[in-house]
């Protein structure tokens, strides 16, 4: 699962939302009152399920997405306790930072190093933000969390209700996202642990969850950690392609980025990247144009990462 952000034609077909949106600023200036919140929890769940909607364009995705985060945050000032709005928050700002920063960060590198590290350093911020936003829900949902996940007995960690496994997930994703472009900070690779026990377990609850995200997080997880299992990165990495019925070129790319790569195998790495390609073309959704973009980058990139 990888949604990415509301789109631009939709504010400019659907008048009734462009009204709750305007409705909604509007009231978030009056004073507090019941069937104020009342009217901006219907609002924030609609919000939260515009941000769901599919598109395959990336340069409009782009275009629109800075509204929408700055409207939704805006709003989940005012119901905090809204966990969909909160999920989809953090589900944009992650997205954001991975597809249009840290992504560009690289691109970039080999010409403009000081421009890349920018916005590494952006994107680590927007992983931060995300990551705070979803363990701000998870936290006002199981107050102590973040202590319980610290606590070195697996009895006393925190146990997730399987509406809450989206938050888990994307707070474990933005966690991973903002400790990797945190390489100098001792402190944030520290948490690496907790991050990864995070979304095991999320995955405990629901390893099929999004179509097989989470399992392909799960492989991630496990090729970067200290100590971790190739063999068993395979498996979460096979598991996810499983999962997403061969529709989803996320695993694919993940696989030939933590798998393929560091182990030498170029042939495997090329032949999981055209597989990309092929599903992105297949079914274009933004998730797959978002991963056909990569999957191209780093063919075209082969040379050098397998100097």
């Amino acid at each position: 699962m990888f949604y990415l952000f509301v789109c631009a034609w939709i504010f400019a077909r659907d008048k009734m939302f462009l009204y709750a949106l305007c409705l909604a600023s509007a009231l978030l200036c009056l004073s507090a009152c019941s069937p104020k919140h009342l009217i901006i929890q219907g609002i924030a769940n609609e919000l939260a399920s515009q941000g769901q909607v599919p598109e395959d364009d990336l340069v409009l995705a782009r275009e629109a997405s800075a509204f929408y985060l700055k409207l939704s945050e805006s709003l989940l000032l005012a119901v905090p306790e809204n966990t969909k709005l909160s999920e989809s928050v953090a589900t944009g700002f992650t997205q954001y930072a991975y597809a249009f920063v840290s992504f560009e960060a690289e691109r970039i590198e080999g010409k403009d190093a000081k421009a890349a590290q920018v916005l590494r350093e952006r994107a680590a911020k927007l992983y931060l933000r995300a990551h705070r936003h979803a363990m701000a829900a998870l936290e006002l949902v199981y107050p102590g969390f973040r202590k319980a996940l610290e606590r070195p007995q697996p009895s006393e960690w925190p146990q997730l209700k399987q509406q809450h496994i989206g938050l888990a997930y994307w707070a474990a994703a933005s966690w991973g996202g903002f400790i990797s472009l945190s390489t100098d900070s001792p402190d944030t690779v520290a948490d690496l642990p907790l991050a990864v026990r995070l979304a095991q377990l999320a995955y405990a609850k629901d390893p099929h969850y999004g179509n097989g995200s989470l399992a392909g997080l799960m492989g991630t997880f496990e090729a970067a950690r200290g100590g971790g299992s190739d063999a068993q990165a395979l498996l979460y990495f096979d598991q996810a392609i499983a999962l997403g019925a061969k529709r989803s070129a996320s695993p694919l790319v993940a696989k030939a980025e933590s798998v393929s790569l560091p182990n030498g195998n170029r042939v495997e790495f090329e032949s999981l990247l055209r597989q990309a390609l092929a599903v992105g073309k297949a079914y274009p959704d933004m998730q797959n144009a978002v991963m056909r973009e990569r999957a191209q980058w780093l063919l075209g990139n082969a040379d050098d990462l397998f100097q």
